[in-house]
């Protein structure tokens, strides 16, 4: 006797896991994007602190007395190198809090750091 096997449905519940999967990690992207741009959206909490390491000096920007960003290394270059002073550290960290409290990605990059005359 020969079976046969729905092979439409098996292809149709695939699908839908597979779907159901994609949706779901999208969402938890989404939710994560809201919730940093909920975060920094109170512009009153958000603040900037310099700190100590190492091999230099970093920044840390808190929402509410929350740490969000901790910078302990210049960024967007290759090797990892603490800023060489508190100046330069509060100077980077203070063009990252304006990004933020622009709405905008608080990403940094090598021409933000030219202009900053920020030694790599």
């Amino acid at each position: 006797m020969m079976t046969t096997t729905n092979t439409k449905n098996q292809f149709f519940w695939a699908n839908v896991q597979k779907n159901f999967l994609f949706t779901t990690v999208k969402q938890v992207l989404l939710i994560s994007f809201l919730l940093l741009i909920f975060a920094c959206n109170n512009k009153q909490g958000l603040t900037l602190e310099s700190i100590k390491t190492p091999t230099g000096w970093g920044y840390v920007i808190k929402n509410n007395n929350k740490i969000i960003i901790k910078q302990s290394i210049i960024p967007v270059i290759e090797s990892q190198k603490s800023f060489e002073n508190e100046k330069e550290a509060l100077e980077v960290g203070n063009l990252v809090l304006q990004k933020l409290k622009d709405k905008k990605s608080p990403t940094i990059t090598k021409k933000d750091l030219i202009s900053l005359s920020i030694k790599t």
